[in-house]
């Protein structure tokens, strides 16, 4: 399936809710895990700001790439965000959207908190 990076350089990120675990099958509870690693998913929002207009992603990220308190509001770095396009069949309707997937979420207030050096 086809991955579009996503240029993070010039953008904005701040935690828009604290992370979730993911859930893969809400019938029956299953968390979803990372295919290769086998790491617990996370869900993450984020208000992304970027070329003059917001948008809130949900992001996916494995457990381990969480890292720093990440509460509403928190600045955060994006590290390894990437895009992609999906869609599906349910119930006779067809879906599509777009998925977003990083590497990890850090927390970016214990640097912005560091005083300067003089």
């Amino acid at each position: 399936m086809r991955q579009i990076p996503v240029d993070t350089s010039g953008a904005i990120a701040m935690v828009a809710k604290s992370p979730q675990v993911k859930v893969r099958d809400r019938r029956t509870g299953e968390i979803a895990t990372d295919i290769e690693t086998g790491a617990k998913l996370m869900t993450v929002d984020v208000m992304f700001a970027a070329n003059g207009e917001v948008e809130i992603l949900s992001i996916t990220v494995p457990e381990p790439g969480i890292s720093g308190e990440l509460s509403m509001g928190t600045p955060v770095a994006l590290t390894g965000l990437i895009a992609r396009p999906w869609e599906n069949d349910f119930n006779g309707q067809k879906r599509h959207g777009i998925a977003f997937r990083a590497v990890a979420v850090t927390s970016l207030a214990d640097v912005a908190a560091r005083p300067e050096a003089a």
